[in-house]
């Protein structure tokens, strides 16, 4: 069975809009595929560990699906593990807007509470790729992303694969549209 391993953004969870429609897509048009979607830790180094432990448990390799804060995690696992990888208006350097997520947060899909220090922001500063590679990436941005700037995505991933939909914001409405695409991108990058 094929997987996608579809990770999601800070403050979401596996019940968001964006992983919904991609699971009922796969379920019409790929019933052999699987969407994973575990509840990653709001804190970095465990969300990438935990990421880590999905991709052991896997005998082929998977489509990575990062959204904002997940895209940077998938940013890190693709270059890892040389893993094909879309990206959801890709959070590029969090750690360096950090300063206003220090302290306490509540995720309003799983109602988890938590703070975030420095620990954290250094662990996303560690996982931080300079160069990633553009044969890995397909980058979907909307221009109207009310978040993250769109247009650092897309200079940091100059090469690689990228589409710019104009007047669609960080939650990217027209996502299902692409899901097509997607399919076509992973089956593209299957050995």
């Amino acid at each position: 069975m094929a997987h996608w391993l579809y990770l999601h953004g800070f403050k979401s969870g596996p019940g968001s809009l964006k992983v919904t429609e991609t699971r009922s897509f796969l379920a019409r048009h790929a019933p052999g595929t699987e969407l994973l979607c575990p509840a990653l830790s709001p804190h970095p180094a465990e969300a990438l560990a935990q990421a880590e432990r999905v991709l052991a448990g896997l005998a082929e390799p998977p489509l990575l699906i990062g959204s904002s804060l997940g895209g940077f995690y998938a940013t890190a696992l693709a270059e890892r593990h040389g893993l094909p990888a879309v990206l959801i208006n890709p959070s590029v350097r969090p750690f360096e807007r950090f300063d206003a997520f220090y302290g306490e947060h509540e995720n309003p899909y799983s109602g988890e509470r938590f703070t975030l220090g420095e620990a954290d922001r250094a662990a996303l500063e560690a996982m931080y790729v300079a160069r990633p590679n553009p044969a890995h990436y397909w980058l979907v941005l909307g221009s109207a992303d009310e978040v993250l700037d769109w247009r650092l995505a897309a200079r940091h991933f100059a090469g690689a694969r990228q589409t710019v939909l104009n007047h669609d914001d960080h939650r990217l409405a027209r996502w299902p549209q692409l899901l097509p695409g997607v399919a076509r991108f992973a089956a593209g990058h299957q050995a």
